[in-house]
């Protein structure tokens, strides 16, 4: 898996390695959670690079307990790293100060958006992990921070959609919109 690139208004490449130096670390913790719950009916492991994803919506709900106290006990002896608790999921990773939002905005330098006013950010998500980036976008009245929920709770997002379905619907109508008026403006241009 490659680090994450972008480029910015004139072509250049980044990359950003906030974790680059926990690599190693990362990946005997992984071996090592692998080797801890390999037992545990329904658990999935999800490397991403840069932290470890511990899945356990399959897992029955009278192991999950167990497969948690796993998990703490792979990270407990290590300072440099920190658990996060999603939507059926905790996560291993480094302990720097770094969310979903701080990503948001670096994308945002990086590409050189973060003034620009021909860009409208929209970030769609469904877990507490994505609180960070519906904040970052609501502080800069720019975009559409969107949450996915089937039930009303409380988020930073103005917007929202019941389920994957309606994402997908939503993002083909955009599309749809998009095409529509990149057709109008060609036809304006002639």
């Amino acid at each position: 898996m490659q680090p994450p690139k972008s480029r910015d208004k004139k072509g250049n490449e980044g990359a950003f390695q906030p974790a680059k130096l926990f690599l190693p670390a990362i990946q005997e913790i992984s071996m090592e959670l692998e080797h801890k719950i390999r037992e545990t009916q329904g658990s999935k492991i999800e490397d991403n690079m840069f932290c470890i994803s511990v899945h356990y919506r399959q897992v029955p709900p009278q192991d999950q307990g167990d497969l948690k106290e796993k998990v703490k006990s792979v990270v407990e002896n290590r300072p440099e790293f920190r658990l996060t608790e999603g939507k059926m999921v905790i996560e291993v990773r480094p302990s720097i100060e770094w969310n979903k939002g701080d990503a948001l905005n670096y994308l945002l330098h990086t590409l050189g958006f973060s003034n620009a006013n021909d860009v409208l950010s929209l970030y769609i998500g469904d877990d507490q992990t994505d609180e960070d980036a519906f904040k970052v976008i609501a502080g800069k009245r720019e975009g559409f921070p969107i949450v996915v929920s089937s039930i009303p709770k409380e988020t930073k997002a103005w917007y929202s959609l019941r389920d994957p379905s309606e994402v997908l619907a939503f993002l083909l109508r955009l599309a749809k919109w998009n095409k529509s008026q990149a057709s109008f403006l060609q036809l304006d241009y002639i």
